[in-house]
């Protein structure tokens, strides 16, 4: 049991600092039943969550199923700095009021994949606050300066002149302190937070803890394009609110390729398991559409429901191998003459005018199932099906 705990540890993990004491914590389970604790950080900077987020999740409840027990830390007092990790500029302090409305999208979500029975949610305002002047003083005595600028996004801002506010060089400190209040066995984030995450074992040496908590570092997840990063500042991402459909929708639309890299990453289905299915690929028997249909009805049924799930696969196979167009589509009305480009947005299809008109010169917009070729048209009184893509539709009645 333990050699199949640890290949599910290990699974998809980018870096693993002291794997020898994940080991250890594992044989105390396994052998005597004790329980260890896995942390991981989360800073409500925003309220909707993407498929990138949630990978830490699935490595969460991976660690559940061995006898962890997670430590969901809700960066509550931190989120206030802002993580400076990958930034080119100071990022702007959140207000309290965002982070109770941010901290409940969070949780909400995290529990679709999480075992409620077997995590503690902790706010670390809940100790910062209490830390006071003379306890952050002392934090701040177990790092130079000289140090802190070893970091990547710190030394080029340092060396382009672009300002660092000292509140900055607090963030990794704080979240070291974190590991030192909770007594944290392990925690995991992503690799571009090595340095916050290292940072908590060498202060809970510091700190006389008695114990150093082992690191996992995961990889950061791809996004639609199989390039860069999933963001929403991309629009590369599929986000945890998304609708079924979209949802659905989405995962399909990824390449054979990085289908793979989102089964390891994002599936509860077991290496074995996955790796039968690539074996049922190469040698002809399974199709790839299929096997990635079953990731997108995997994927759906986590963040909605099985019937959801199902429902959406159906009215995709309806309006892509059919050429038809769904049952359920939202209607919109507007009083008015209305240019084109602003009736895709007013009606939720597209974020933004300019990207309706790039869609447009791409002929990716249909009007009544015609392709738009005239970005400045104006709609008249009448009635209208909006498409955008294979996937987004609105109908329109302009009076």
């Amino acid at each position: 049991m333990i050699n199949e705990a640890l290949r599910e540890i290990n699974r998809g993990a980018a870096e693993i600092i002291d794997s020898e004491r994940v080991e250890k914590l594992l044989k105390a389970y396994f052998e005597e039943g004790k329980n260890y604790t896995v942390k991981a950080g989360f800073d409500p900077t925003a309220p909707d969550l993407h498929l990138g987020h949630t990978v830490l999740l699935q490595k969460l409840a991976t660690f559940q199923k061995y006898g962890g027990r997670v430590q969901f830390l809700i960066g509550s007092f931190t989120a206030m700095i802002g993580d400076p990790t990958g930034k080119s500029a100071t990022r702007k302090v959140l207000t309290k009021e965002d982070i109770v409305k941010n901290i409940k999208s969070y949780t909400t979500q995290a529990f679709k994949i999480l075992d409620a029975d077997k995590t503690d949610i902790v706010y670390n305002n809940e100790w910062l606050d209490d830390l006071g002047a003379a306890g952050m003083l002392q934090l701040a005595s177990n790092l130079t300066v000289a140090r802190m600028l070893e970091r990547d996004d710190f030394s080029k801002r340092y060396a382009s002149q672009t300002p660092i506010a000292v509140s900055e060089f607090m963030y990794p400190l704080l979240q070291g302190y974190d590991s030192v209040y909770l007594k944290s066995d392990i925690e995991i984030g992503g690799t571009d937070q090595k340095f916050n995450l290292l940072m908590g074992r060498q202060l809970q040496k510091s700190y006389e803890i008695k114990k150093q908590q082992a690191v996992l570092m995961m990889p950061i997840l791809e996004g639609l394009d199989g390039i860069q990063k999933m963001s929403k500042s991309l629009g590369n991402y599929i986000g945890v609110t998304d609708t079924p459909n979209d949802m659905f929708g989405k995962v399909l639309s990824i390449s054979d390729d990085l289908m793979w890299r989102f089964y390891e990453l994002l599936s509860t289905k077991t290496l074995d398991e996955i790796a039968a299915l690539k074996v049922a690929v190469e040698d002809g028997s399974k199709h790839p559409k299929v096997v990635k249909e079953e990731l997108a009805l995997e994927i759906t049924a986590r963040f909605h429901t099985q019937e959801e799930a199902s429902n959406a696969k159906i009215e995709f196979d309806k309006i892509h191998s059919k050429s038809q167009i769904p049952t359920d589509i939202p209607e919109f009305e507007c009083d008015g003459d209305v240019w084109i480009a602003k009736a895709l947005l007013d009606c939720n299809i597209e974020p933004s005018t300019s990207q309706a008109r790039r869609d447009i010169k791409q002929g990716g917009v249909k009007i009544d199932q015609e392709k738009v070729t005239d970005d400045k048209l104006q709609l008249t009184t009448g009635e209208y099906l909006l498409q955008v893509g294979k996937r987004k539709f609105a109908k329109l009645k302009v009076k």
